[in-house]
């Protein structure tokens, strides 16, 4: 009788051991990759923000009829709606009776964070 409890002891031992052997744990990091947002060093227009603006609002702000009067194909017009904030509450959706994209998807947060910088240091071209 000891030898068959001792025996099924140890077929109970090899199944719970050979059982979480076969399960595979991957690293976090790669089943949920995250997009790594530099915004290190000076955030210019030309560098970061004119790509942010060209992706995703001049479709609508840009042209000789421009949406809304609002024209966001060159520095100066970018840099007026920040100077005013409306740039950086229509983009978060805060604060704003028209959030921006219009009828989009918000824009992405690492571009927000670029945004943000760049009118936190003045604008820089």
């Amino acid at each position: 009788m000891k030898n068959i409890i001792n025996y099924f002891t140890a077929i109970a031992i090899l199944v719970f051991v050979f059982s979480f052997s076969a399960c595979y744990y991957d690293n976090v990091e790669r089943l949920n990759p995250r997009v790594v947002c530099d915004s290190t060093g000076t955030i210019t227009y030309t560098g970061a923000i004119k790509s942010i603006i060209d992706n995703n609002c001049t479709y609508c702000h840009s042209g000789n009829t421009p949406s809304g009067g609002i024209s966001l194909d060159t520095y100066l017009g970018v840099k007026n709606e920040a100077v005013t904030g409306k740039l950086y509450n229509s983009i978060t959706w805060n604060n704003t009776p028209s959030p921006m994209p219009k009828n989009g998807n918000k824009i992405d947060d690492c571009s927000i964070i670029k945004i943000k910088k760049w009118i936190d240091t003045s604008y820089p071209q």
